[in-house]
């Protein structure tokens, strides 16, 4: 015997649910929502990431100016009576370097000069002496397609050894470059692309000052370019000068 039960005021036909239309704009409205969250937590995050590179780029330009500016204040010019040598020799230590160059249509200078101090970066070099400082700039392919950036190298020699071949040995001392300019003042104010202390009105002297300047690649504005400048006064010019 089966025994039915009838609950007052229960009748399935009252039962209520979604109708499509309604699921369909609840969709609507969350996909709304969520691309909403979605954009502003992707653009959170494309800020930190950019602030996080500029801030790389900051330290970077930092570290390599004042290594520059370091490596020039050193600056040396060795005199005849100065050096037991071969003339020939003598003569390659005196040289004080810069041509202006360029890569891709953007300045990529090369400089050169006799510095006081070696800077040791492994264990085993001891040498203190006198030393060929060389910057110069490579190009770096960019696999992505983006435009190519520039890579500023630092060489150091011992002047004792042979000078390498140009453009090859030393370490990376900044990366992620658009330009790198150098500009050479004389005693008279007067700036110059272009110094060989070689040549017959220079006499065999540095530059009083040079200027540096270094353009790093802008991600969020490839057309204005991230600069960073500083000019350095060479001790070792107006020594010279004075003992004229």
């Amino acid at each position: 015997m089966t025994l039915f039960i009838i609950m007052p005021g229960h009748n399935k036909t009252n039962i209520k649910g979604f109708t499509l239309l309604e699921i369909l704009v609840a969709i609507l409205i969350l996909a709304i929502v969520l691309s909403t969250i979605y954009a502003s937590f992707s653009d959170t995050i494309k800020n930190i990431n950019y602030a996080e590179s500029q801030a790389d780029i900051f330290q970077m330009a930092r570290i390599a100016l004042e290594r520059i500016q370091d490596d020039l204040e050193c600056t040396m010019v060795i005199k005849e009576d100065e050096s037991n040598d071969s003339e020939e020799d003598e003569k390659e230590l005196e040289v004080f370097f810069g041509k202006d160059e360029e890569i891709d249509d953007r300045q990529a200078d090369l400089l050169t000069f006799l510095s006081a101090k070696h800077l040791c970066l492994e264990e085993d070099d001891i040498y203190t002496g006198k030393s060929r400082i060389a910057y110069y700039v490579l190009k770096v392919e960019d696999e992505e397609g983006d435009k190519d950036s520039l890579v500023l190298y630092r060489a150091d020699t011992p002047a004792l050894k042979r000078a390498p071949e140009p453009k090859t040995g030393g370490l990376i001392l900044c990366d992620g470059l658009y330009s790198v300019n150098f500009i050479y003042y004389d005693a008279d104010g007067e700036k110059h692309d272009h110094w060989d202390s070689n040549d017959e009105d220079i006499e065999g002297r540095p530059p009083v000052m040079v200027s540096i300047k270094l353009e790093f690649i802008n991600e969020l504005n490839p057309e204005e370019p991230l600069r960073f400048e500083t000019a350095v006064a060479l001790p070792m010019a107006k020594f010279n000068d004075e003992n004229e």
